[in-house]
């Protein structure tokens, strides 16, 4: 084993770095969840009064989803306090939610979209603003 002398730093490495982990560790390699895809804007709703002491297998990640999720907390704030990229964040979703420790609410799909023309007409009376 190698241990570096006292006082030596690796040049990568500063103090506000702390540990640094790979998303593939977090994510076991999976770059899909095991759920339907979940969209940016999809609240994430943690369970009433989850076990989270059933799945000892769970990372502090998906502990702490489970913790920001408890007052409904869309997928893109989640990935942005936990600052991880939102795939990460989508596949950590899929195993609480198959465990039933959060619940997910999709946005409404839109079922009327504008015109072109009607969208270049309002982009056209902005210009002349």
């Amino acid at each position: 084993m190698r241990t570096d002398l006292p006082g030596h730093r690796h040049e990568w490495l500063d103090d506000d770095a702390g540990p640094v982990v790979r998303p593939y560790t977090l994510t076991g390699g999976r770059v899909r969840s095991c759920a339907d895809g979940f969209d940016l804007v999809a609240y994430v709703l943690a369970s009433p009064n989850p076990d989270l002491g059933a799945y000892p297998e769970l990372h502090p990640e998906h502990r702490l989803l489970v913790e920001l999720a408890g007052r409904g907390t869309p997928v893109v704030e989640l990935a942005a306090d936990l600052d991880l990229a939102v795939g990460v964040v989508r596949v950590l979703l899929g195993d609480l939610l198959t465990r039933g420790l959060v619940a997910v609410q999709q946005p409404p799909r839109a079922t009327y979209l504008p015109d072109n023309d009607i969208l270049k007409a309002v982009v056209d009376g902005l210009r002349a603003l």
